[in-house]
């Protein structure tokens, strides 16, 4: 039977102590970065596998932390999880996901159930429905690192990961007025939630700037699915005036527009539409999909690279950063181009 490796194959081999290998492995701050990922690669390359309860009890850690999103079936939030599993796992952590599914009472009992399970920290993207958080200033009450990405709300003073969703609004707005559209309609979720106040702000801003009149028909208030879309553009082509241009409030809306657009077929003009989040099929539905790539992978590896500074940290809140990303758009065929 081929032995186990334990800390003293892992000591020898780098010439160190036995004391040094395991503050490394167990995230003690006075240990250097490169010292702890030598350790580390020479643990990974011995296949060490350290018995994690026992740890635990030592150090006080549970190398697992909570990662809380609105839902796991976009690729959007599926590519965050994943960045955030590669960033972590060269550290010796785990995850453990939770859905709110875009409701509070999942949020406030997702927060609940992690610190229950000890967590080392959490990274959580807030539900459409959360206007309270207290549940968060409870993970910071207890100390642990906490970092908000994407929906994000200012009240409290955590590290942050977003995107520049002003300008991602004015970047999708700006487009269709270039492609030559003048009627621009807006299906965009609840407010209360900033990344949607700040994406309908750069909308209303690139119609000003290009000395076009903001209609509040065109605006129309709803959540984020392919029934929002179909009903939100069902609802927009009941007006007067009828939009030649839907921005959607992400790639799944958007898709509802499309399918609603082309029920009615040749009945109704071209109308443009564009999208948020560059989901997976939206290059190759037809007409593909024009879209803003907000960068998931990006976003999920800042949080892995912050949760990692701020454990080294004495207090994890000694430094709070925030970084903003910058959207991209993706013109594809949905808007006119080719």
């Amino acid at each position: 039977m081929k032995k186990k490796t334990t800390i003293y194959d892992i000591a020898k081999e780098l010439g160190v102590t036995v004391s040094t290998v395991s503050r490394a492995l167990s995230g003690f701050p006075a240990i250097s970065k490169n010292t702890r990922q030598a350790v580390f690669d020479v643990a990974k390359r011995l296949n060490y596998s350290p018995n994690k309860l026992a740890s635990a009890l030592k150090s006080g850690k549970t190398f697992i932390v909570g990662v809380i999103v609105p839902s796991v079936e976009s690729h959007f939030f599926a590519s965050i999880i994943h960045s955030i599993e590669e960033g972590l796992k060269s550290n010796g952590y785990r995850i453990i996901l939770f859905q709110s599914k875009e409701l509070l009472a999942n949020e406030i009992k997702g927060v609940k159930t992690l610190l229950e399970a000890q967590v080392d920290g959490i990274m959580a993207s807030m539900s459409l429905e959360t206007n309270a958080i207290t549940h968060f200033e409870e993970i910071v009450k207890q100390n642990k690192p906490l970092i908000i990405f994407d929906r994000v709300n200012l009240k409290i003073d955590v590290p942050t990961i977003t995107l520049n969703d002003y300008q991602a609004g004015y970047l999708a707005t700006e487009h269709l007025i270039k492609q030559g559209y003048r009627n621009i309609a807006f299906i965009t979720p609840v407010q209360q939630i900033k990344i949607f106040s700040d994406r309908l702000k750069g909308y209303k801003e690139a119609l000003q700037k290009n000395g076009l009149v903001v209609d509040n028909n065109n605006i129309i208030f709803s959540g984020l699915s392919i029934n929002d879309g179909f009903n939100g553009a069902m609802e927009l082509l009941n007006n007067t005036n009828i939009p030649d241009a839907i921005i959607a409030g992400d790639d799944f809306t958007a898709l509802g527009v499309t399918k609603k657009l082309s029920e009615l077929g040749e009945h109704i003009p071209k109308i443009g539409v564009i999208g948020f989040a560059n989901e997976a099929f939206s290059a190759y539905i037809s007409p593909s999909l024009s879209t803003i790539d907000q960068h998931p992978a990006q976003i999920g590896t800042a949080c892995a690279e912050m949760f990692l500074e701020m454990i080294l940290q004495q207090n994890p809140y000694d430094t709070i950063r925030n970084i903003m990303l910058e959207p991209t758009l993706l013109a594809r065929e949905s808007t006119g181009v080719n």
